[in-house]
């Protein structure tokens, strides 16, 4: 782990003391200690980007803010940053406004498409820019043995991330039956994180293999499903992230745990944020939002989203703001702006303004794509009607969607009754094979037309859902998003009425968050215009093929029950 306390040289240690000017004093301000839980009221001493000192010192300039409050930076615990859509300046346009000052990523999105080429394409766009971004090795591209990425992420892949940034450790381990199984490759890539961090990923896992999986070093969770796991994950020492995405909110269903026990081995985290929802809301100040409207104190939510995930992630100069650490805060008017969920009234990265009001008021550098990240769909051929109309059984496994929740549900039911069902297909878009899964789905409520999208974790092939009898539609909807380069269309009478282009390994714009979200706003619109109910159906679309989440999902290599953790037929 990194050193326990950031060390300093002995003229910051002058500074400290106070012989000679400081770069900036900061006066009037209550400060945030979420070691102590208390509002301090003091002066801010900074020089070279770091706090050196609580009270007046000498100083080069002055900032009275007299009657305002100061919080550490927040800090996103688990984020995928492709889930965004955005580039990653973009990203920062978007989330240093909202008092964003580190994340940790986990880049997995990106590995399933280009691998080690990628992550390392990621981490040079994050380079000195006005936040922390901590990258975690990605353990499990794919997530498993049913997925079929554009390209893998094995043991040496990881090594190299980690030897070659300050990485935080190694990303959450999402093949827990093969942990639990005692899988060697799992337990190597486990192993590479030495003394860093191992994040889970071991939705429902309980007793016995519960024990197992953290016995095997896995050290954190985000994929809970009910309290009563939450509390027993807490009570064996695992670290807990609440999350709040765009499709899966559970931090609100797993606040009692906080009430109850407190916000020891607790943080907040996004996950997968939609560039709408992350301009309309919020990142994680609108964490800190639901977590007080769930019960949660202020205090208490502000340890969970400062201090907290630098504690776990080994941040060490971040989430508090005692001398020696750096100087990244954000500042409030008030409590209630705060409390609100607004964005802060200003916010510091080493000790220098970067944004007012929601805004950015330095200028970053813009972060060229790698044009190997480019035109990154391949299909065998132009697809058609007859790709889409596979024969339905008489008695037929059907998956059912859920709004909010990643988890599905599966049920059997005839071909005489399928009312309310939508067809399903994954077709395999990295190595041109030709390969199409096919399925039902339930929950997503299409009455015409269809809907596609290469945003499809983990493995990204490219997922399209319709109506039955909408089966033309479907192909024209797969064929214009592997004409943009990658992203998601809405079809119609095959006619395009709404597309996101994703042309960044069909998963993320180097526009900026505006048009994006403008363009995710529509699409959505015109899902809803065909009948879905889904609050966010692009993001519960993404999520069918993810195999390592119960019950049924469906991959380009057919219908996955995870349970069983086995392809099963479409008839059952």
């Amino acid at each position: 782990m990194r050193s326990a306390s950031p060390r300093h040289d002995s003229h910051m240690i002058a500074l400290a003391r106070g012989d000679g000017n400081v770069d900036l004093v900061i006066n009037g301000a209550e400060v945030f200690s979420p070691l102590t839980r208390t509002w301090v009221s003091t002066s801010l001493a900074i020089a070279d980007g770091v706090v050196v000192g609580w009270g007046e010192r000498p100083t080069k300039e002055r900032l009275d803010l007299a009657g305002m409050i100061i919080v550490p930076g927040f800090i996103d615990a688990h984020v995928h940053i492709e889930s965004t859509k955005l580039w990653i300046d973009r990203f920062v346009e978007a989330t240093v406004p909202m008092g964003t000052v580190a994340v940790a990523s986990d880049p997995h999105e990106m590995a399933n498409v280009k691998g080690l080429e990628g992550v390392r394409a990621m981490i040079a766009a994050a380079h000195d820019l006005p936040i922390t971004i901590g990258v975690c090795g990605s353990s499990c591209v794919p997530a498993s043995r049913f997925e079929s990425p554009g390209a893998t992420f094995e043991v040496e892949a990881i090594a190299e991330v980690l030897a070659e940034t300050d990485a935080l450790g190694v990303a959450e381990v999402m093949d827990f039956p093969g942990v639990i199984a005692g899988d060697e490759t799992l337990l190597a890539k486990i192993a590479l994180a030495g003394s860093r961090r191992v994040d889970g990923h071991a939705p429902g896992l309980r007793g016995s293999d519960l024990d197992a999986y953290l016995v095997a070093g896995v050290e954190s969770d985000h994929e809970m499903v009910s309290l009563e796991e939450v509390d027993e994950k807490r009570h064996k020492g695992m670290w807990v992230f609440l999350r709040h995405g765009s499709a899966s909110h559970n931090l609100a269903a797993f606040a009692p745990s906080v009430r109850a026990y407190g916000t020891t081995n607790v943080a907040l985290c996004s996950d997968d944020r939609e560039p709408d929802l992350l301009l309309e809301r919020g990142h994680v100040n609108d964490l800190v939002r639901i977590a007080l409207e769930a019960g949660i104190s202020l205090e208490d939510a502000l340890v969970l989203a400062t201090l907290n995930p630098a504690t776990y992630h080994g941040l060490t100069h971040l989430g508090h703001l005692g001398p020696g650490r750096q100087a990244d805060f954000v500042v409030y008017r008030s409590r209630a702006e705060l409390e609100a969920g607004r964005p802060p009234a200003m916010v510091f990265h080493r000790g220098r303004l970067v944004a007012e009001d929601g805004r950015l008021v330095v200028e970053l550098p813009r972060r060229e794509v790698p044009e190997t990240l480019l035109a990154t769909v391949r299909l065998a051929r132009a697809l058609v009607e007859g790709d889409f109309t596979t024969p339905i059984p008489e008695r037929v496994r059907v998956i059912v969607a859920n709004d909010h929740s990643l988890w599905t549900n599966q049920r059997v039911t005839t071909r005489d009754e399928l009312t309310g069902i939508n067809r399903l297909a994954v077709v395999e878009r990295h190595h041109a094979t030709g390969r199409i899964g096919h399925g039902l789905v339930e929950g997503f409520g299409l009455e015409r037309g269809a809907i596609a999208s290469t945003v499809a974790h983990d493995a990204h092939n490219l997922m399209v859902v319709g109506a039955l009898g909408a089966e033309a539609d479907m192909a024209t909807a797969a064929n214009r998003v592997a004409a943009l380069g990658g992203g998601q269309v809405v079809v119609v009478d095959g006619q395009v009425i709404a597309e996101v282009p994703l042309p960044i390994a069909g998963l993320m714009s180097d526009a900026p968050i505006a048009e994006t979200a403008r363009a995710v706003v529509e699409a959505t619109q015109a899902a809803h215009a065909l009948g879905s109910t889904l609050e966010a159906p692009f993001m519960t679309l993404a999520f069918l093929g993810l195999s390592v989440i119960p019950e049924l999902k469906l991959t380009d290599q057919g219908l996955v029950d995870v349970g069983a953790w086995d392809v099963v037929s479409l008839e059952a």
